[in-house]
């Protein structure tokens, strides 16, 4: 299932629709920011991001996110949100 999830975030417009849906608009323009610095669009600003935190999360912060996940409604959602906020705060 996760595996899924990273496969779609592969693909730019799935990624930008999947951040768009989050419905959190403060990760939104901290996203917004991120991509613009990089000169990315926000597609594959999220997709990078993404792929980023599934390669290099250290293992306390697996640990952590299996617990979040256990305790999610939508771990997909939940893992997404994890990630890219992480991201926005650039300890990944």
């Amino acid at each position: 299932m996760l595996g899924e999830l990273l496969a779609r975030f592969s693909d730019e417009s799935a990624a930008a629709e999947a951040v768009l849906g989050l419905s959190d608009l403060r990760l939104l323009s901290a996203l917004r920011a991120q991509a613009d610095a990089k000169g990315l669009s926000l597609g594959a600003c999220v997709a990078q991001a993404v792929r980023r935190y599934a390669d290099h999360a250290p293992d306390e912060e697996w640990i952590t996110m299996m617990g979040v996940l256990g305790r999610a409604e939508d771990p997909g959602l939940a893992f997404i949100t994890r990630a890219l906020t992480r991201a926005t705060q650039a300890t990944v």
